[in-house]
């Protein structure tokens, strides 16, 4: 049996996303024997002369002795041509042959530049097992490299046939599949711990946590604006690592207290983790002050007494990793940088489409800047539907780009009608809510995967009173802290949260609820941004009529 890499693939059938790619995973883990690997949803970046010439290929086979073959699925309709075989793709058609030697000349770079000329064997393979080519002669690809419907049954075998398992091992063997691996960038992702979902495998293709640790200067200050879901989590998880292991003290500050007790969850072991008012009542308490969480104004309290605190040698460290920095404030970063040792590294990750306070951007003057504008983690529709109906009012949507490999999610609405009366008790709002997580289960997600934001906020919303949904249990937050700071949660099956709390996570599915205003302005438009990038598979939108119509979706039907 072939390894599959990622290996946790079966996710894809919970909402029948790129079934038939996972169809053909299960057919060539089961076909190929051990010794073969299989990776797939790989995409390979390069930049040059200014800009982006981008590459994808369904699956990459590599045979025992380290032969590589990159195979490029086509599903559905081909057209058959002058120029060879083409795709639709929304308005446009792909030139088969084109984008395959596109992708097979990136890659052949690529490996040269790794491993040398003429150190390795490179195959390629088109398969389409919905259509039959009927003159081969202009497909544009080698015949021979071509399994149709006619011959989809023996595609195990004639991979079998290019990539002989009984060949001396090549030398760069080793370093082909270290090179796939990293290519993948594999890092489990903070964000899909909610809810005691198990952990899932983000690939970031050419992302941050690949080559922004690879930067050098000094000293380093380094401030990463990149937007959601662009991998600024994964680079902060791996700072971390790599900072450990060179035996230097870290320190990771976020704003939000459940981002930071999710990636307490990942971190390294030795790197402290908490967000910036954890920080300052550790501190507070160190220094013999005990911050009184029942008093009026607690944060402001703790901010103060981490300003006053001496800072003695416990509290210094090699790295600092500032996140969510959108949302600090510019007393905060003279206040956190008392805790440098002289030479630390101080990171600072942010996305000012997220700064749902609208607060000033700190001034960080002589730092280095790095831009990111690639979402790898919400479906390219949501991307889309964020782009038409927020762009106006956020003009900085427009300048982001989708790198995740799913379309076609197909965001929905669950509309409710504001001027409505309660029913039975129930408020419009309420009862769309409660039909958009049935839809959700529908879909087969599980109430684990499932995380109903809040477009109002904890405290204006309607839902936050409720501890059951229906039938659905809510596991929400009680705005109480234990003696020690640490939040109270209801017990329950589906997380109800805001789009202010949830901000640096995500969840496969993602209903945000209680969407309504008048007129779209730029902090409406930064709400949805942020409620619907936390969705990694599905988006539900529960909006009232009259927002409907502020997003140009006209009235929604009932």
């Amino acid at each position: 049996m072939a390894r599959i890499v990622p290996d946790d693939w079966q996710h894809l059938e919970a909402t029948g996303a790129a079934a038939r790619e996972r169809e053909t995973l299960a057919l060539l883990e089961r076909g190929l024997p051990d010794g073969y690997t299989v990776y797939h949803g790989v995409h390979w970046t390069r930049l040059s002369e200014g800009f982006s010439v981008f590459g994808e290929v369904d699956f990459v086979i590599v045979s025992p002795a380290g032969r590589v073959m990159i195979v490029e699925q086509k599903t559905g309709f081909l057209r058959e041509t002058r120029d060879g075989l083409v795709k639709a793709h929304l308005q446009t058609e792909r030139n088969v042959a084109v984008a395959l030697a596109r992708t097979l000349e990136g890659l052949h770079r690529r490996f040269t530049a790794a491993f040398g000329a003429g150190t390795y064997f490179l195959e390629e393979l088109f398969y389409c097992p919905d259509h039959v080519v009927r003159d081969p002669a202009i497909a544009g690809v080698n015949p021979a490299r071509i399994v149709d419907a006619t011959r989809k049954a023996q595609l195990v075998p004639i991979v079998l046939d290019a990539l002989p398992a009984d060949e001396p091992r090549l030398p760069s063997a080793a370093r082909i599949h270290h090179f796939l691996s990293d290519e993948l960038s594999l890092a489990p992702d903070a964000s899909a711990l909610v809810g005691a979902a198990g952990t899932l495998v983000t690939r970031l293709a050419g992302g941050l946590a690949t080559w922004a640790r690879r930067l050098e200067f000094a000293p380093f200050r380094l401030r990463v604006i990149g937007t959601a879901g662009s991998g600024k989590t994964q680079l902060a998880v791996q700072v971390m690592k790599d900072a450990l292991a060179r035996g230097e003290r870290t320190l990771y500050v976020c704003f939000n207290r459940p981002l930071a007790d999710h990636i307490a969850k990942v971190a390294p072991s030795g790197a402290l983790v908490a967000n910036y008012h954890q920080l300052c009542d550790s501190i507070a308490r160190d220094g013999g002050r005990v911050p009184d969480f029942e008093g009026p104004s607690v944060f402001d309290d703790l901010e103060r007494c981490f300003v006053e605190t001496p800072i003695d040698e416990r509290w210094r460290f090699d790295v600092l990793i500032v996140d969510e920095g959108q949302d600090f404030q510019q007393a905060w970063v003279d206040a956190l940088e008392r805790l440098l040792r002289p030479g630390a590294a101080w990171w600072w990750l942010e996305d000012p489409l997220q700064n749902l306070y609208l607060r000033e951007p700190v001034a960080l003057p002589g730092w280095t800047v790095l831009r990111e504008s690639t979402n790898y983690r919400s479906p390219r529709d949501i991307l889309d539907f964020l782009r038409d109906a927020a762009g106006p009012a956020a003009p900085a949507l427009a300048q982001l780009a989708a790198g995740s490999p799913f379309d076609g999610s197909g965001v929905a609405f669950a509309p409710w009608d504001e001027a409505a009366s309660a029913t039975d008790g129930e408020l419009p709002v309420v009862a769309a809510t409660k039909r958009a997580i049935t839809q959700a289960l529908s879909l087969g997600f599980r109430k684990q995967d499932i995380v109903v934001l809040s477009f109002r906020g904890r405290e204006h919303s309607q839902l936050t009173p409720l501890d059951h949904l229906g039938p659905h249990r809510l596991r929400s937050f009680t705005g109480q802290y234990d003696l020690f700071g640490n939040p109270q949660y209801r017990d329950g099956d589906v997380l109800l949260d805001s789009v202010y709390r949830f901000k640096g996570q995500s969840a496969p599915c993602v209903i945000l609820t209680e969407v309504d205003f008048e007129t779209l302005d730029e902090r409406a438009a930064r709400k949805l941004f942020v409620g619907a990038t936390r969705a990694t598979m599905k988006l539900i939108v529960v909006a009232s009529q009259r927002a409907a119509r502020a997003l140009g979706l006209g009235p929604v039907p009932a």
